[in-house]
């Protein structure tokens, strides 16, 4: 009797969880979570069109996607065509940030489906401002959790996958983080089979047999980035470089043109290694150069280690079936445990606005919901608990807005969310300088901040941060 992995996993009850698995300091190419690795004897995908794929599609029922580089743009189009067309009500789609024009959250769509997003791409930001969408505040490492502990049960899931190897397995690619939890977990899984995806090493693998509905695709991935630093991204990234990486560093890196900045500055640093729930294409230069050789790692020595990508074409075609990446799933690669181990730690994470005690906002603008948590305390956190006791957690911003605000304030904006609190903060950065945190009193740390924001808005700030603390700020 041929077994899925979905009932393999449900037979296991989720014994194999992700906390064994990130305690597990053996991890090897073809691992598999919470289901068996070898094919279902006699079971093959009905191969078909995107709208028949969606033939089980039915009202009230919940959609997992994938997201990032690999959200299945052609399928989730598709899906939407026979929600509208069946006449279908509150079907729910969740995912991670992705990619494409969301067609199920156009306000067409509104009482057939409803997005719910565990950290929210430009795509859908306007239906959960509308009140059509929904956001679950929540950290990167512990999105898999809503699976296991049974809080989402989806009834679909909604991949891309790579066309099978001689064997029977597919990749899913640029994106594995929570996707793999969602995929056990799921009744029925559809896939978009592009040979453009890159076959990924690490967590990464599903055997054609698993896959209910499979349909052929041959479509290019969403880019991001590519453009030159701002000469302020530049000042950041030349500030962080010069004064925060060490060489033998480990470092975090999300995308954007901050993290690329860092990149580019790292020209003369050794033995660098990446362990990052994402990486960008900056990090091409430095393997070329010999700068990244994650050599002084302690785990997954001599690999870079990432769960989800979204990038230039160049990164894709350098991160295709190439063995010095892992792909892993987040719960392991973001586990502050697992970060810890790192050695020389260095998580470089970007925010909305920071007040003067410290508080940083990164998933609003006001009550405006904008992003999510994302991964950034898991990494803040893991960094400041390395075992090393070198781990450097660091906040990067531009200290004004594109309107000349400044980014560093008195108070938050009324409504805005804390991501990473006043007690996580360790490092700020801006063009102007660094703010070391650690350790400092809320006046003392008003002066560090003051210090590295706009010249043209630090005399306000003082006089703000009178008001607010009573008393002078002083170092």
């Amino acid at each position: 009797m041929a077994v899925s992995l979905r009932s393999f996993s449900n037979k296991l009850g989720g014994a194999l969880s992700p906390l064994k698995i990130a305690s597990s300091a053996s991890r090897t190419y073809f691992t598999y979570v919470n289901e068996p690795a070898q094919p279902i004897k006699g079971k093959e995908p009905k191969w078909c069109s995107a709208e028949e794929a969606f033939q089980d599609l039915q009202s009230n029922q919940t959609v997992f996607a994938q997201g990032a580089a690999a959200t299945p743009i052609d399928l989730l189009s598709a899906m939407t065509e026979v929600g509208k067309k069946k006449n279908l009500k509150n079907i729910t789609v969740c995912h991670m940030h992705t990619e494409g024009p969301a067609a199920y959250t156009d306000p067409s769509c509104e009482s057939i489906f409803r997005s719910c997003s565990f950290f929210m791409g430009a795509n859908v930001r306007k239906a959960v401002a509308d009140g059509r969408g929904d956001a679950i505040p929540i950290f990167l490492s512990e999105i898999p959790l809503l699976f296991y502990k049974g809080i989402i049960k989806p009834d679909i899931a909604v991949v891309q996958v790579s066309p099978p190897d001689q064997h029977g397995y597919c990749s899913i690619g640029t994106s594995v983080d929570c996707v793999r939890a969602g995929m056990t977990h799921s009744k029925i899984i559809v896939a978009q089979v592009n040979p453009r995806l890159p076959r990924t090493f690490g967590d990464g693998i599903i055997h054609i047999s698993h896959i209910d509905y499979a349909v052929k695709v041959d479509t290019p991935l969403p880019v991001h980035g590519g453009k030159p630093p701002s000469d302020v991204e530049t000042r950041i990234g030349k500030n962080i470089a010069e004064n925060l990486v060490e060489d033998g560093a480990t470092l975090q890196l999300g995308i954007g043109s901050i993290p690329d900045a860092v990149l580019s500055a790292l020209i003369n640093h050794k033995d660098l290694g990446i362990h990052s729930e994402m990486f960008a294409g900056g990090v091409i230069d430095l393997v070329n150069r010999g700068c990244i050789t994650n050599n002084r790692k302690s785990i997954h020595k001599g690999r870079i280690v990432g769960s989800f990508l979204i990038g230039t074409q160049d990164l894709y075609d350098f991160v295709d079936n190439n063995p010095f990446i892992e792909m892993l799933v987040v719960d392991y690669v973001n586990n502050t445990s697992v970060i810890a181990r790192n050695p020389r730690m260095t998580a470089i994470n970007s925010c909305i606005e920071v007040d003067l005690t410290g508080q940083i906002s990164s998933d609003s603008i006001g009550t405006r919901m904008y992003s999510g948590f994302g991964g950034q305390v898991d990494f803040i956190r893991g960094a400041a608990e390395g075992f090393d006791g070198k781990g450097k957690p660091i906040i990067a911003l531009p200290s004004t807005t594109n309107k000349g605000d400044t980014k560093i304030v008195p108070t938050l904006k009324q409504g805005a969310g804390v991501v990473t609190t006043r007690a996580h903060a360790h490092y700020v950065v801006t063009e102007h300088g660094i703010a070391y945190l650690f350790g400092k009193s809320l006046r003392q740390r008003a002066h560090a901040l003051i210090q590295i924001a706009h010249p043209d808005h630090r005399e306000a700030l003082e006089k703000q941060a009178f008001e607010r603390l009573k008393c002078m700020p002083s170092p």
